[in-house]
């Protein structure tokens, strides 16, 4: 392996340590002040370094395995964060709550079935940067969508329209990778020496 990919302070990984650093953030903000607006900036900020860490890892030439798991589990991490907040504030209902953990929970249990052949995850897939995308726009769209007035309505039409295409494409996304997994079941010899992985 490359020292290119084994580093760890890299550009776009603070900048990923610092996304993560938001999560907690957010969580407070919107359930204890309620601080509805502040909470809404953190998310823009956090869907703007989102995208800041990948182009500067490609413009800076700073790929590293670190940066390969931090920025989904940032995003996931943001998804769960802003839905229990929104489904404590009875902005949004149980299902939608349940939903996206759930499909998050069953991909984590494939995880042991991808060791078996020598992978720890798999490549972040554009219908899952798509999905992720949608919900990031969904959620404080909805959030802003609690006022009153004109605004209030559009936003929270716009959320719901952003919810429902963010959903829809996350489970697919979902789909997708299992039937990736599924692939290698098929293609890649199960790994010969398993005490590699305590390594």
């Amino acid at each position: 392996m490359s020292d290119e990919a084994t580093r760890i302070w890299t550009v776009p990984n603070i900048i990923s340590v610092v996304r993560l650093a938001g999560v907690p953030l957010f969580l407070w903000l919107v359930l204890g002040p309620e601080a509805d607006a502040a909470a809404l900036v953190v998310l823009m900020v956090a869907g703007f370094t989102d995208y800041l860490d990948g182009w500067l890892a490609r413009r800076l030439d700073q790929f590293s395995k670190l940066g390969e798991i931090l920025d989904p589990v940032a995003d996931r991490l943001y998804i769960l964060a802003v839905v229990i907040g929104l489904y404590l504030r009875d902005i949004i209902p149980w299902w939608v709550a349940l939903a996206l953990p759930l499909r998050d929970l069953l991909l984590w249990g494939l995880v042991p079935i991808l060791r078996t052949r020598g992978f720890s995850a798999l490549p972040v897939h554009f219908l899952g940067k798509a999905a992720t995308f949608n919900l990031l726009y969904a959620f404080p769209l909805l959030l802003l969508g609690e006022g009153t007035g004109i605004v209030a309505t559009l936003a929270r039409n716009f959320g719901w329209a952003f919810a429902w295409w963010g959903i829809g494409l996350y489970w697919w996304a979902g789909v997708l990778y299992a039937w990736q997994v599924r692939t290698l079941l098929r293609e890649t010899p199960r790994r010969t020496s398993p005490a590699t992985d305590h390594g």
